[in-house]
């Protein structure tokens, strides 16, 4: 394993780090030395996670040994009475303890993996609630306040309802010393509680008191209840926030409140039950426990204080009611309540919390009975208190604001047919939070993510000083990331999805038509991500109720999409969102097309720490600028504020405006949208910007700087398609020869890495079948030289671009042409097999729906590890290749035009009949040619052809390749003759389909048979005969039979 000598520290790392990973290490480093709080980003897939731990647990490690065996000193307080005491085996030696948090125990859990994968082993703890941890047959089935009061009242009392699991903890943290010496996660203590009996719950509570790093969610220590009941020693501690790119918000939203009319109005019913139930217990058995009075003061203020709210004078409906935060203090303390008396209030709020739990689950008088889970409303009042009258005082609520709104009462609401209220006391700063930590004199609070930039509003949103700030570049190389600005759509119309346009057909049109551009030429996965959930539902509407006026097929642009990609939609709904990842997961490995479309919102939980590597997501495309919703009471009170202090700060201080505030929120949430692609080091996508507004520099120098270097802008979206395509395909090349296995998140770089070649990663590494196929008997000699075609500078780039709904090309880069030498395995006989390459085919139809027949691409998916030398190659002309797809194709051909497009023609010795490479691509041209109806194309056709003739390749073929070529173009020249315009139009429809298996190749050829069927049409029956591949003839036969238009060879 090396190791490297940080600013003096020796840093065991699993494999050889990369420059940006020892950056990454230095900068923690200097945070830890030197007492400093740091902003460091670092996208996913460059080890951040790896780097974090390794070097500060290198610079842990220089102060003095790791607590080993040391869960003994305080086990003999598990028992009897929990210890709060935080004498920890790291303060007792004065040395620090690290807090290593993450926003979701999932995320805890890559971490653990990643702790693992290191030489360091600290004593270590892993905090859960008791919805995680609880193993009781009944507790562990409740959930909330209902769960903590039902752990307290059986672990308390020692009548016959009692906790088997708690005493356990004693003697089993005694005889296990080394608990925690090894990284261990929240499944493996349950496991261990379940099979050994000890609570894993009160475990960790003993554990985390001798650990030497914590590893805990966010609200272990956003959230004052839950810091205050850890037992750690502060005092130069270490605090690390992983995935902090929200943490703003979440510390905000934990210090403030929204009161609805509903809830208050549940919790004075709640107070007068627990005054019926006090009286009771007094008159049944003489319990006195319990005063009614009390209970009665508490329903009595309750009442008041909804009266009071009623009465508060709303003007504006959208403005509702506002006032500075210290407000709160007048309108309580004209209900008699204060600091005195709140404090009085919470303790009877408890008490009528624990008497509404034993009613509810029949405990009083110890006798057996089932737990059922209750919610109890009057808690919330008690949280509510204690926000407002924290630590004693009134100064924190200078940045509060206090806002009573009034909103519709929902159809299922008791309020039903009259205006509900709510009031709300916001808090604007989030940085009470971490203004705490520093009067506790933690050491460095260290804030990591994927995705912080910009940066700017971090450092003064927290009011924390960052001396140490980095921005990572990513580990991949500049060929694996394509990033653009789209600022206009296919029909040139604008894209801005500002309220100005966003509700426009126009724009709706236009971004459809995009979409269904980028669904063909994007393989595999593919992210979509909308400001709102409204302009997502206003535009998926549009697509689906509105039929393409220019396509053949009369197809809406919803049909479009689904050709291509089988599409998924986030749901609003959170608990349908498990559904919604299995469904795209599901349609992802679905053969019968290229690929799934997810459609998601930006600040969802697509947008938020899922994981689309690989296959899963090839690219992401950003709609819009996400910006809140400007009338949003929170969101302009907000921005009120923010303007508010920055007039009164001196002139040269560095403040947050509002407007600057609102735009990084928008940026912060596209970040986090397209860092789901591009996973791991041998990733590769695409990040589409489609909004003008991202042209601009202010835009853009807010975008990941990991991103900045490669965003290109783009004026023509032709141009975007190409590059585009054109990226895909030089990506699933350079994939081909790259068989390592993806790195999880935070891996970093691996020094050896075995091949895996699981369906789901691999790349492809073998050559498709080709479009056209050869007979196993015919021998082919290979010829003494290839045509030479002078290549302009123009055909050079159109070169192998892979057809836009493929996701796989042919390695004809690599290998223009392959040799297959005899060998006594192979069940071909000649001496020598040359198969052509596929480059030609590829020149022009970049652009265009273009694929192999179905038959081909069902043996495909079949045959991607067969040796070349083990397939049947069969010679057979295939119509589909003479096919353009004019709407889709026309700006090439007139570049095509313009810049003399030449090709280069593959050319063999043949001893039989067949067609050759370049005559396929020109009669490419002459197809596409035929459905736009352009007469120079055709001239331009034929330009070509006369040069290929005068190529200097030998062709041993009975039958021209000039005559082949005029036999296709003839055909197609033929059918449109004899069709009229609207059956030409189906007919081309039909092949168009054929092409993008968006029909069967039955159905295709029982269609065209009846295009065909009339007497004066039969010649193109038996014509369009020589274009139907061998194992679909006799079915076509069958076709021809049942129409009366067979005849005789």
């Amino acid at each position: 394993m090396p190791t490297y000598k940080i600013r003096g520290v020796d840093v065991d790392f699993p494999f050889e780090a990369y420059d940006s990973q020892l950056v990454y290490m230095e900068k923690v480093i200097q945070s830890l030395q030197e007492r400093f709080n740091a902003l460091l980003e670092s996208p996913t897939g460059t080890g951040k996670t790896l780097c974090l731990l390794c070097a500060t647990l290198a610079w842990r490690k220089s102060l003095g040994g790791f607590s080993t065996g040391a869960s003994e000193r305080k086990g003999h307080n598990v028992g009897s009475e929990l210890s709060d005491e935080p004498l920890s085996q790291a303060e007792s030696s004065g040395l620090p303890t690290i807090v290593y948090t993450s926003r979701t125990h999932s995320q805890l859990r890559q971490v653990i993996k990643e702790l693992k994968r290191t030489n360091y082993r600290p004593k270590m703890v892993v905090l859960g609630s008791r919805e995680q941890l609880c193993i009781h047959e009944e507790v562990s089935l409740l959930h909330g306040r209902t769960q903590t009061n039902a752990c307290h009242s059986l672990c308390r009392k020692r009548k016959k309802r009692y906790c088997r699991h708690f005493p356990r903890v004693t003697e089993f943290m005694k005889e296990n010393p080394s608990l925690g010496d090894e990284p261990i996660d929240i499944e493996e203590l349950v496991n261990m509680g379940k099979s050994c009996g000890p609570c894993p719950y009160y475990m960790t509570r003993e554990l985390h008191k001798v650990a030497d790093i914590v590893f805990s969610p966010y609200n272990y220590l956003i959230d004052r209840g839950n810091r205050k009941s850890l037992s750690i020693g502060w005092n130069n501690s270490i605090l690390i926030f992983d995935e902090a790119h929200n943490l703003e918000s979440l510390c905000a939203d934990a210090a403030s409140f929204d009161l609805p009319s509903g809830i208050l109005t549940s919790c004075i019913s709640e107070a007068k039950n627990c005054v019926d139930l006090s009286i009771a217990r007094r008159d049944q058995s003489n319990d006195k426990s319990c005063n009614p009075d009390n209970f009665a003061i508490l329903r009595a203020l309750l009442l008041k204080l909804e009266k009071r709210i009623a009465e508060v004078p709303i003007e504006s409906k959208e403005l509702g009611f506002t006032k500075p935060g210290p407000y709160i203090y007048d309108l309580l303390a004209d209900l008699n309540i204060t600091y005195k008396t709140a404090t009085m209030l919470i303790g009877i709020i408890e008490e009528a919390t624990l008497l509404l739990e034993e009613d509810a689950n029949g405990t009083h008088g110890g006798g057996p009975h089932k737990m059922q889970g209750t919610i109890c409303r009057l808690e919330s009042m008690g949280d509510i208190l204690r926000i407002i009258f924290r630590d004693g005082g009134q100064t924190h609520a200078e940045y509060y604001r206090f806002h009573v709104q009034e909103v519709e009462a929902s159809a299922a609401s008791s309020f039903r047919g009259k205006a509900s209220r709510t009031l709300s006391w916001w808090c604007f700063n989030p940085g009470l939070a971490m203004e705490e930590f520093s009067r506790l004199g933690v050491g460095s609070i260290i804030l990591t993510s994927g995705t912080l930039s910009p940066m700017d509003s971090f450092a003064q949103e927290f009011k924390l000083e960052f001396p140490v700030r980095l921005e990572n570049p990513h580990v991949i190389s500049a060929n694996q990331i394509w990033a653009g600005v789209v600022p206009s759509g296919p029909s040139s119309y604008s894209f801005n999805s500002s309220y100005r346009s966003r509700d426009s057909v126009e724009y709706k049109l236009e971004l459809g038509n995009a979409i269904v551009n980028f669904a063909r030429i994007v393989p595999d996965g593919l992210l979509v991500f909308f400001p709102s959930y409204y302009l997502l539902d206003q535009c998926i509407g549009c697509w689906k109720n509105t039929i393409h006026t220019n396509s053949m097929t009369s197809s809406s642009i919803w049909e479009r999409i689904c050709k291509h990609k089988q599409p998924v939609i986030e749901p609003r709904q959170s608990s349908l969102f498990p559904l919604a990842i299995d469904d795209y997961i599901t349609k992802l490995k679905d053969s019968s097309t290229s690929g799934a479309i997810f459609f998601a919102v930006c600040r969802g939980k697509v947008s938020e720490g899922l994981d689309f590597a690989d296959h899963a997501g090839r690219a992401v495309v950003i709609t819009g600028m996400p910006y809140a919703t400007r009338t949003d009471p929170k969101v302009r009170l907000k921005r009120e504020f923010l303007d508010q202090h920055a007039q009164s700060q001196r002139i040269g201080c560095q403040v947050l405006t509002g407007e600057e505030w609102y735009s990084q929120q928008a940026l912060r949430a596209v970040n986090q949208a397209v860092g789901r692609v591009i996973r791991h080091r041998h990733d590769y996508g695409a990040i589409i910007f489609c909004d003008e507004r991202f042209a601009h520099s202010s835009r853009q120098s807010q975008i990941s700087l990991w991103i900045r270097p490669h965003i290109k802008c783009y004026s023509k979206f032709g141009d975007v398609v190409f590059n585009l395509t054109r990226f895909f395909r030089d990506g699933a090349i350079q994939g081909s020869t790259k068989l390592e296995p993806p790195l999880s998140e935070g891996q970093g770089n691996v020094h050896t890495l075995k091949t895996a070649q699981s369906k789901d990663k691999l790349h492809m590494r073998t050559f498709l079948a080709p479009l056209t196929s050869m007979d196993t008997k015919c021998s082919i000699k290979s010829s003494s030289s290839l045509s030479e075609v002078k290549v302009g500078p123009i055909s050079s780039q159109w070169v192998g671009i892979l057809p836009a709904n493929r996701s796989s090309p042919t390695s004809y880069k690599q290998n223009p042409s392959l040799t297959l030498k005899r060998s006594s395995d192979m069940l071909c006989n000649e001496k020598k097999m040359l198969i052509p390459g596929r480059k030609n085919v590829h020149q022009m139809n970049h652009e265009l729906d273009v694929t192999c027949n179905s038959s081909v691409n069902e043996e495909t998916n079949d045959q991607l590890n067969v040796p070349c030398c083990l397939k049947k190659h069969k010679m057979e002309p295939d119509l589909t290749h003479y096919i353009g797809n004019s709407c889709e194709l026309s700006y090439v051909v007139k570049e095509a035009q313009l810049n003399n497009t030449t090709t280069i023609n593959d050319s063999v010795k043949r001893e039989k009949p067949e067609v050759s490479e370049s005559s396929s691509f020109q009669n490419t041209q002459v197809g596409s040619a035929v459905l736009l109806g352009d007469d120079e194309v055709i001239a331009q056709t034929n330009r070509t052809e006369s040069r290929s003739q005068k190529n200097k390749a030998v062709l041993s073929s009975p039958v021209p390749c000039g005559d082949k070529e005029r036999t296709g173009s003839a055909f197609l020249s033929q059918v449109k003759e004899k069709l009229s315009d609207a059956e030409y139009k189906e007919f081309v429809g039909f092949m168009k389909a054929l092409k993008s298996k968006a029909m069967k190749i039955g159905q295709v050829l029982q269609s065209i048979v009846g295009l065909f069927s009339s007497q004066d049409r039969l010649p193109l029956l038996q014509r369009f005969k020589d274009y139907v591949p061998a194992k679909y003839q006799s079915l076509y036969e069958q076709y021809l039979k049942r129409s009366g238009g067979a005849a005789d060879d």
